[in-house]
């Protein structure tokens, strides 16, 4: 079994080495003490990562050049030619993964690869084929300013209310799922919408989502966070266009 790491990529020289030594250092194996009655014995994935650079110009791509030509076997590495947002990226890798389970990984620093195992284990235990990983079930964190968390609170409480759900953080990065889940599944989104949009489409198609606590460092826009007012406006008129259409 195999789990793609889907990682969009955009001007984050200064995180991407970091990054992809977290999540290489991450052990993919669950259930090693054979506690879990639900799994027959332990389970080690497979690991692939694929990057997406969307069109970086800050010498991202220098390094991922110097990465392919030495590529290990659990690395794709796509170039875009020019930014089309992280929706755009998230779709051509969903297209190039290769993985029975995949999962979202931004290049920031602010998501921890350590929570992998807490993500992969309802699905491998068949409990649900979709686990969204929640800033907002008492992991540890960092202080998020105010404007981010109710944007965050008031786009999830609009999800549920046309969806008739009980998310608690739609928005996350953290989004692992089986591969079937998205096979056929139409994405339109090239911006951070596409966060709303596959989770109204997930939710329109019968999955329930498993939520699990996740640690958080966010970072603020001073220190190149990329979201503003203007994409929790984009994330609420997607949840409305994709209640009423696919």
């Amino acid at each position: 079994m195999k789990l793609s790491v889907i990682m969009p990529v955009y001007n984050e020289v200064g995180t991407l080495e970091e990054i992809i030594r977290r999540v290489r250092a991450v052990d993919l194996t669950v259930n090693k003490d054979g506690s879990n009655e639900l799994l027959d014995g332990p389970i080690t994935l497979e690991r692939e990562i694929v990057i997406i650079d969307d069109g970086s110009t800050d010498g991202t791509r220098e390094i991922l050049d110097r990465w392919k030509d030495v590529a290990d076997g659990d690395m794709q590495i796509i170039y875009h030619l020019a930014n089309g947002g992280k929706g755009a990226a998230l779709r051509t890798g969903f297209q190039h993964a290769t993985g029975d389970i995949l999962v979202i990984q931004d290049a920031d620093l602010e998501y921890d690869p350590r929570d992998y195992i807490g993500l992969l284990l309802p699905i491998l235990e068949g409990r649900t084929a979709v686990v969204y990983g929640s800033r907002f079930l008492g992991g540890p964190r960092s202080a998020m300013s105010l404007s981010h968390t109710l944007g965050n609170q008031g786009v999830t409480w609009i999800t549920n209310l046309l969806y008739g759900t009980i998310l608690s953080d739609m928005e996350t990065c953290y989004k692992c799922f089986r591969r079937d889940v998205i096979n056929g599944m139409p994405l339109n989104s090239r911006r951070f919408e596409i966060e709303p949009e596959l989770t109204a489409k997930i939710l329109k198609r019968g999955y329930s989502i498993f939520e699990v606590p996740i640690s958080y460092n966010g970072r603020e826009f001073h220190e190149g966070k990329k979201l503003t007012w203007r994409d929790g406006f984009a994330a609420v008129m997607t949840l409305l266009r994709y209640r009423f259409s696919d």
